[in-house]
């Protein structure tokens, strides 16, 4: 097979910086997406409505041939975010979703919540208004080794809540493990998960043997082989409870390439070409289409997209770095052969 084609697809969850970096990335991803559900965590965080309609702003202006593509906001979620911020955020009509960041998981997520216990009010506001949770699945127990943060986290915190608010739709964010798998696939409907390219196409003797990696270094980090073998058995499943999340970061080289490094991959430049590769080699290429273009639309309850676009097969060498303003990113696969290209 040398040319696919498929439904226009979505990405569920995307960083797409501001300011120098903002430029490059919205239209990296609006090259080939139609819809992006697009990270909170800047510095300061989207926190409300306000936040969330200036940040869309700044998308939308700096969007360059692509009046299709809309992006879908997310507030972030913090110990003082009320019911009344959830009730405007479900009444907006930018805002999909809220995201949960433990705080100190990842990037800029200084400002992310201490515990749950306070903020049930504004669950069960997001409960009874139908207003997701993105969740980023990880505890921050400094007790608790870094590759089992994701299933602490699920035993914790993620299995109880589900628990505990059952029409509350969660969106487990960028899993790495079987055990978020296993969860996802076994707990009740409303539970949903987002797998990235680099944890399909990775895992940690990728980033560590024979040299570190800096590049490949993201959060939640890349786990064992074992993981990524279990991450590939659900992408191409068919289960609608797996579908894309791209979870593409810049990070400039800079930033990546020093002594306390970025977590983040880059790879809206080329992200269906990667998933593409990943179910060419499961055997798995007419399951693509679902996963990147039906579940996730299904999941946010989104009409599915009605343009297409055509996937060929032909080697072609990804970049070794890309301009962001005055910035360059080195990307995902960065000066590697490309087994698809996106017409």
């Amino acid at each position: 097979m040398h040319r696919i084609t498929i439904t226009r697809p979505d990405d569920w969850h995307i960083h797409l910086r501001d300011g120098d970096m903002l430029k490059r990335s919205v239209n990296d991803v609006a090259a080939w997406a139609n819809r992006a559900v697009v990270m909170p965590n800047l510095t300061p965080p989207v926190k409300n409505v306000n936040d969330a309609m200036a940040y869309h702003a700044r998308i939308m202006a700096a969007l360059e041939g692509y009046p299709q593509f809309e992006p879908l906001m997310t507030l972030y979620l913090t110990n003082s975010t009320t019911p009344d911020d959830i009730k405007a955020a479900a009444e907006s009509k930018l805002v999909c979703g809220v995201k949960l960041y433990p705080a100190g998981a990842t990037t800029n997520s200084a400002a992310g919540v201490t515990g749950l216990e306070t903020l049930k009010p504004t669950l069960e506001a997001m409960q009874s208004h139908d207003l997701p949770l993105l969740v980023h699945g990880e505890v921050t127990d400094p007790d608790v080794d870094i590759f089992d943060r994701e299933a602490k986290f699920i035993e914790r915190t993620l299995a109880p809540l589900t628990d505990e608010l059952p029409e509350l739709r969660v969106i487990l964010e960028h899993i790495t493990t079987e055990d978020s798998v296993n969860f996802v696939a076994e707990a009740r409907s409303g539970v949903a998960a987002t797998i990235t390219p680099q944890h399909l196409l990775f895992d940690r003797n990728d980033m560590l043997v024979g040299g570190i990696r800096p590049h490949l270094f993201c959060l939640p980090v890349l786990k064992r082989r074992q993981h990524k073998e279990a991450l590939r058995r659900a992408a191409i499943s068919g289960n609608p409870k797996f579908f894309i999340g791209t979870d593409s970061a810049p990070h400039t080289v800079e930033t990546k390439e020093s002594s306390c490094g970025c977590a983040g991959c880059y790879s809206a430049h080329a992200a269906i070409p990667l998933y593409a590769e990943v179910f060419e080699e499961e055997r798995s290429l007419d399951k693509l289409e679902a996963f990147t273009s039906h579940f996730g639309a299904d999941f946010y309850r989104r009409p599915r997209n009605q343009q297409t676009v055509d996937l060929v097969k032909i080697d072609n060498l990804s970049p070794d770095s890309l301009q962001f303003g005055p910035s360059t990113v080195v990307p995902l696969r960065a000066g590697e052969l490309l087994k698809w290209r996106l017409e």
